[in-house]
């Protein structure tokens, strides 16, 4: 047996995004005890699944443990990604294969919120923060995101954690500051819930921009990137789908492999 890890990463038409995304992946790299590991690009960017699935395979890799970097589960996790990863397999059928799950709820990210807020400025307890997320149709990603938004809320001084999202999903982030905006709220934390930049980001950007704050203190903070806690949380992952403990992560090409293309 020789085992190897494939890291997913979404892509972006943002370079610096995907730039952000390797150089993550190479954080986690060295924490990670296989030998053999590559990283692949869903879409919008390369190398692709296909080419890190070769690579493994052109390493000698026998076994490979397909790793998400995603926030939340949602359709690049349940769908996309194992579609994809069934086509390139489909060519592979001694390959051995376990798929992971993405980052999720875990109580270390609201210390990374928290990390993130008080850079900007201690916290206070009529502070409010507006935690803004991808956004899903899928229900598991509201609850979860909803999850995250209370955990933070419970660990911290803040008067009330707003959670909302960019597309898809209710209540919208454009709706929540416009709400904002007409309050009477003076300290106010902006938590991008993402890992890298990209376009939404620079959508939360300009949004924001378009309203006048006077002289109210509106904090954008930066978006989650490589902390040391995300990193931890993520080789975690990869640990267990490496690990494969009774058989919890094993992936079956057939049951996507009809709808992959």
């Amino acid at each position: 047996m020789k085992q190897a890890v494939l890291y997913v990463c979404h892509g972006s038409r943002v370079p610096e995004a995907c730039r952000e995304a390797l150089a993550f992946i190479d954080k986690v790299k060295p924490l990670v005890n296989v030998s053999i590991q590559e990283t692949g690009f869903l879409e919008l960017a390369e190398p692709t699944i296909g080419d890190g699935f070769k690579a493994c395979v052109d390493k000698g890799a026998t076994h490979i443990a397909v790793v998400p970097l995603l926030l939340l589960t949602a359709a690049h996790a349940k769908k996309d990604i194992p579609e994809e990863l069934a086509h390139v397999a489909s060519n592979y059928p001694d390959i051995k294969l376990t798929y992971g799950k993405p980052i999720g709820v875990d109580e270390r990210i609201a210390d990374i919120l928290l990390e993130k807020m008080n850079e900007k400025e201690a916290l206070a307890s009529d502070s409010i923060a507006i935690l803004v997320g991808r956004g899903s149709s899928d229900p598991d990603v509201k609850r979860d995101f909803t999850e995250i938004a209370r955990q933070l809320q419970e660990k911290s001084s803040l008067k009330q954690v707003k959670a909302c999202f960019l597309t898809a999903a209710e209540p919208s982030f454009d709706d929540v500051i416009h709400d904002i905006h007409a309050s009477n709220e003076q300290q106010i934390y902006l938590l991008p819930y993402l890992i890298f930049t990209g376009l939404l980001k620079k959508g939360i950007d300009k949004t924001v921009q378009s309203y006048d704050w006077g002289n109210r203190s509106l904090y954008h903070c930066d978006y989650l990137g490589d902390h040391p806690l995300l990193l931890n949380i993520f080789m975690q992952r990869v640990q267990e789908t490496v690990e494969n403990k009774n058989n919890e992560y094993v992936f079956h090409v057939d049951e996507y492999a009809s709808v992959a293309y």
